[in-house]
């Protein structure tokens, strides 16, 4: 067993450890759920037991009584549902709201915008009429500009997207000081209404339970071995155990495993985050930070940062981690979240973390997600790292499309994931992409 799990180069992920995060600290896991022991039939087998697993099984059996069962390799909130920062943003993808427009026009560029701000009112509601223990955070994002063309930016980028129907809102450089935090390296900061931040592994074992209580049928430590088409269904095996199914969906999204269907090797990019969580602050810190708020937090560089302040008065800031995964816990990836934090909020140069650990997202190379299905076989891939809010909206889509409705005509619903060309050098364009990146962030 690989010490540290790459998707692009092992199988899968069975038998790998939670990671060592903050998260883990807060809640007990559950005992896994077993794996079949006798053959057994479904409509849809879901391959990953993520958000998107999960939600689109309990929609399939709550919405649309849908014979359905999730096949998690590890256990629930093993990969990134469990490993992430807990944004729950209104957007995915990695193009802006002006660059869909131009791409596809405003008409498309709202419809994505109403579905992207669906995604965090559907989390809200699903926490909210599931009563999830999530801790739940204060609504409020703030996309902080890091130098003067950053600024000129997100002024911009409000006023584009109050033409959307959005109450974003441009601040200041004084505006933010005074009334939201004291970060030393921003130059202005544009602020939206709806987004917060949430413990994300007490969220996706919230949405386990829901899906439990719609009667789906969740199998942990159960990795698909092999897949075979027969006639016009298809037979997953689990340790030599078949399932039958008509549909497969397969929703690992960065953490997919290699073997089971070859259409979705090479067409996404596994990109580690790294996240590091300090001791809580003093009320001292808390002061010289002026952080008065727990709202979540990104800046523009191409590289980001994201922070927040958690419940307890810790600091979680994330950003760029290792190219490779056995690097991961080299110290310059935590070195240099540290000097990021430092360069913020000066006084916390020396503070001590608790807790570091990594995640794979997934980028797609036209960088937006991609909810598809055809001829009984679907997949959601490519969240770009806004999976926490928009899985919510894909999944209700997926579900939808399975039980043959049609989702709204917009590209992420009706187009498959394009291939990466000369996918072998990923990663080596990844690091030049990073040198590229550093060097731009660097410029004043």
């Amino acid at each position: 067993m690989p010490k540290y799990y790459d998707p692009l180069t092992h199988a899968n992920c069975q038998g790998q450890p939670f990671a060592q995060s903050y998260w883990t600290s807060t809640i007990s896991l559950p005992d896994a759920l077993s794996p079949p022991t006798t053959p057994q039939t479904f409509e849809v087998a879901i391959v990953g037991g993520g958000f998107s697993g999960l939600l689109t099984a309990y929609y399939l059996a709550s919405h649309y009584n849908i014979s359905c069962c999730v096949l998690e390799a590890n256990q629930v909130g093993f990969g990134a549902s469990g490993r992430n920062a807990g944004f729950v943003l209104k957007g995915a993808g990695r193009l802006s709201y002006p660059h869909i427009a131009k791409k596809w026009g405003m008409q498309t560029c709202k419809d994505i915008y109403s579905e992207y701000s669906n995604a965090v009112s559907r989390v809200a509601s699903l926490i909210n009429q599931h009563a999830i223990q999530c801790d739940k955070q204060q609504n409020g994002y703030l996309k902080v500009a890091h130098n003067i063309k950053a600024m000129q930016n997100l002024n911009e980028q409000a006023l584009f997207m109050q033409k959307l129907g959005d109450s974003a809102q441009f601040l200041t450089s004084s505006q933010l000081q005074n009334h939201y935090m004291r970060n030393v390296q921003a130059y202005g900061a544009m602020r939206l209404t709806d987004g917060f931040g949430v413990n994300p592994l007490k969220l996706v074992l919230g949405y386990r339970e829901m899906a439990l209580n719609a009667g789906v049928k969740i199998y942990e430590h159960s990795l698909v071995q092999d897949t075979k088409k027969q006639n016009e269904s298809y037979t997953l095996y689990i340790n030599d155990i078949p399932i039958t199914a008509k549909n497969i969906i397969y929703t690992g999204n960065a953490y997919n495993n290699k073997l089971t269907h070859s259409d979705i090797n090479n067409r996404y990019l596994p990109i580690l985050s790294s996240i590091m969580v300090t001791r809580a602050l003093t009320e001292s810190e808390l002061a010289q930070t002026g952080l008065k708020t727990h709202q979540v937090t990104m800046d523009t560089r191409t590289l980001k940062y994201y922070y927040r302040l958690l419940p307890d008065n810790r600091i979680l800031f994330g950003g760029r981690g290792a190219v490779f995964a056995a690097q991961q816990h080299d110290s310059k990836y935590l070195n240099g979240l540290k000097k990021g934090l430092a360069a913020c909020f000066p006084c916390l140069k020396n503070i001590n973390h608790d807790y570091y650990w990594s995640g794979f997202i997934a980028a797609t190379f036209d960088d937006m997600p991609h909810v598809y299905f055809n001829q009984n076989i679907g997949y959601i891939l490519g969240y770009c790292g806004a999976g926490v809010s928009f899985s919510a909206q894909a999944a209700f889509r997926l579900a939808q499309q399975i039980a043959g409705y049609q989702p709204p005509n917009l590209p992420m619903y009706k187009t498959p994931v394009p291939y990466f060309p000369f996918p072998q050098f990923r990663r080596f364009t990844q690091m030049a992409y990073y040198q590229y990146a550093s060097l731009l962030d660097s410029i004043k």
